[in-house]
């Protein structure tokens, strides 16, 4: 195979060479297979790349071209450490193109904005298109700040949703007020008990009150109240979305 004088990042076609399929039939045979340790490039898909420098000691190396273990993708620039865990690399082919990733068996530190004010954006991260996720397996997320904003901002009922989930409970301590404020609806629902307590004075407003106990289950009040058992005695996910 002729080496050009420039580099060729290429996706190979996962079709057999020639060398690999003596008798053209498309099938790679057993015999046919034993030659692959003597073929230059035994990866069909393997990346090239005649161009690669490298720069480095034992402390640690400077890549451009390097093709990483699976050959199945190229580095534009990589920067890594003896212990390949700890490593930057930009991707520029194959399944991570244009891809920057960044690992650290250890701490991985950003601090910015010394020099900044309060109003500014300091640090700025903007996903144009997909999901921005932030994931601590065996650990805690905190957010710290002067204000916390959490704004939802989509057109339709599929989106500006924002949901809280918790598999046990979900607290709020040592707030001076707490206001909910809705144009439409405020929906509080519980399968188990609600209870709600003022230790100095409770209102209750508005332009109609219906109360209604369990014992429209078994004869119906005059305004109906059997029909608002039946719909809140079973609490169901799309209700409380609702």
């Amino acid at each position: 195979m002729a080496k050009k004088g420039t580099a060729t990042n290429q996706v190979l076609t996962r079709l057999p060479k020639k060398s690999q399929d003596a008798d053209g039939d498309g099938i790679i045979s057993p015999q046919e297979m034993q030659s692959f340790g003597q073929d230059p490039n035994p990866t069909v898909t393997a990346k090239q790349n005649y161009t690669a420098v490298k720069y480095g000691n034992d402390k640690g190396t400077l890549r451009f071209g390097h093709i990483h273990k699976k050959g199945d993708v190229t580095s534009g620039v990589m920067l890594d450490t003896p212990d390949g865990r700890h490593q930057l690399s930009l991707d520029i082919d194959g399944q991570r193109k244009g891809w920057t990733s960044s690992t650290s068996p250890g701490n991985f530190s950003l601090v910015a904005g010394e020099d900044n004010t309060e109003p500014q954006d300091t640090i700025f991260i903007n996903a144009v298109n997909g999901n921005i996720d932030i994931l601590a397996t065996n650990g805690k997320i905190r957010l710290q700040a002067t204000d916390i904003e959490l704004i939802a901002v989509g057109e339709g009922g599929s989106k500006g949703h924002i949901k809280c989930t918790a598999t046990e409970t979900f607290s709020v301590y040592e707030t001076k007020k707490i206001i909910l404020d809705s144009k439409s609806l405020t929906k509080i629902t519980s399968t188990g008990s609600i209870n709600i307590a003022a230790n100095t004075m409770m209102k209750i407003y508005g332009s109609l009150i219906k109360a209604v106990t369990d014992a429209c289950s078994v004869k119906n009040s005059k305004t109906n109240g059997q029909r608002e058992v039946d719909e809140n005695n079973v609490v169901s996910t799309s209700q409380v979305g609702d």
